[in-house]
């Protein structure tokens, strides 16, 4: 009988694979490289207009939600190839929602930096 790792042993791994599968989505795929590109400039603009508290909680909290919403799709949209490879009606209905996620997020995230930065910049 194998013994069992401990709870700590095991959050440590779970950690380990995020963090392997956050560096995965990075290297691979270009949309979360512009996403990222995106959340640096937005984070040098956060520093330079020296924002407050809040908006660097606003600020945080979008970039989070759009790269996290970022890897969601690309995980449905490789499931959905792993399951159909070939187009299929469906398999293109189920990916172009888990894009349309991602685009709301990316819409909303850039109308809550409008409303940081227009006043700061005039």
């Amino acid at each position: 009988m194998q013994k069992k790792e401990s709870f700590l042993i095991n959050r440590l791994k779970s950690v380990g694979y995020a963090f392997k599968g956050a560096v995965y989505l990075i290297r691979t795929e270009a949309s979360i490289k512009v996403q990222l590109g995106c959340a640096i400039a937005i984070s040098i603009a956060g520093f330079y207009f020296d924002i407050s508290q809040i908006e660097w909680l606003f600020q945080i909290g979008f970039i989070g939600l759009v790269m996290s919403l970022e890897g969601i799709n690309t995980a449905i949209e490789n499931i959905a190839d792993f399951v159909h490879p070939d187009r299929h009606y469906a398999i293109g209905k189920i990916k172009d929602i888990s894009a349309g996620a991602v685009f709301i997020a990316a819409i909303s995230a850039a109308i809550a930096a409008l409303v940081i930065y227009i006043p700061k910049i005039f």
